[in-house]
């Protein structure tokens, strides 16, 4: 099979790129430049349309089409949406996108919609606002630690809140959690891992643990909305044992490396499940696996 995913010109595409590989498929990289390591590693490169290009998704199923890709893994939140509102029309051409329903990435995107989301169904989040009322600022839509910082809210001028949320700062420890979905909308692996160093929102350090109370949180949220696919649950568990959380990425991640390899291969499980119908059997979880991250260099 050829699999596409998008930004392979980030710093934490790699292991996605050997991940297809190792799993006997071709790794399809795509970007808006072919200056990147990610055209060096994959067997075939797509240079596509920046998002913001009035004709991107024309393009980009042309695109699709001349290169025969059968699977695609998005990974970039600026065309979640596109994905996702255009999943049926590239499955009626052979191309399968692996992507949640429309609403959940609607859902998820939104950082105020999360919050809304979570707390009508009672899973504990951090008291949140569209007016300046906390210190954590934040832009609704979002990822990383961009635009994000901590205002002093007696002493400070408000801010400009358009478009932004303000969030109760909480303190504790921070947890990631790589979720498979089988086409069905199943759990398969839900793994949490701590988050020991972060530079630039992205996991440098992390250790697979094992927690009950998030799998049982996670497989709740899983009965109240749909999920497919890689997701990625991020939250605090604070001094008192509290479970906040923070946001969910309705998409495979950087730090889910750690996931697949306290695991096992989740690329080959992808075209098994939804393009073979192939039920997925989990393997055990290697728990307390650590990851340390590092630079490395291709030269041409």
């Amino acid at each position: 099979m050829k699999i596409l995913i998008e930004a392979t010109g980030s710093l934490t595409s790699g292991y996605l790129i050997h991940s297809i590989q190792e799993g006997g498929h071709d790794a399809v990289g795509s970007d808006i430049s072919k200056a990147n390591h990610g055209f060096e590693l994959c067997d075939d490169f797509i240079l596509m349309p920046k998002t913001k290009d009035p004709e991107l998704w024309s393009k980009t199923e042309a695109l699709l089409l001349a290169h025969k890709i059968d699977m695609v893994i998005p990974s970039l939140d600026e065309s979640m949406l596109g994905w996702a509102e255009r999943a049926e029309d590239f499955a009626k051409k052979g191309i399968k996108v692996i992507v949640s329903p429309l609403k959940t990435i609607q859902t998820f995107q939104d950082k105020w919609e999360t919050f809304k989301f979570f707390d009508s169904i009672g899973i504990d989040v951090p008291a949140t606002s569209t007016e300046a009322t906390y210190p954590l600022i934040k832009p609704r839509l979002g990822r990383g630690s961009t635009g994000i910082y901590i205002q002093d809210v007696e002493a400070d001028t408000p801010p400009d809140m358009t478009g932004m949320i303000s969030q109760e700062l909480i303190k504790g420890t921070e947890y990631t959690v790589d979720c498979l979905f089988d086409k069905e909308g199943q759990p398969i692996y839900i793994i949490p891992r701590e988050r020991l160093d972060v530079k630039e929102g992205k996991s440098t350090k992390g250790r697979v643990v094992y927690n009950e109370k998030i799998r049982e949180e996670i497989i709740y949220v899983a009965n109240k909305i749909e999920l497919q696919g890689p997701i990625n649950f991020q939250l605090f568990v604070t001094d008192q044992g509290e479970h906040k959380y923070i946001e969910v990425n309705p998409r495979i991640a950087g730090g889910m490396a750690l996931g697949f390899a306290a695991s096992e291969n989740w690329m080959p499980l992808l075209v098994e499940n939804f393009l073979g119908g192939k039920k997925i059997e989990p393997k055990p979880v290697n728990y307390e696996l650590t990851m340390y991250r590092y630079y490395s260099e291709i030269f041409v």
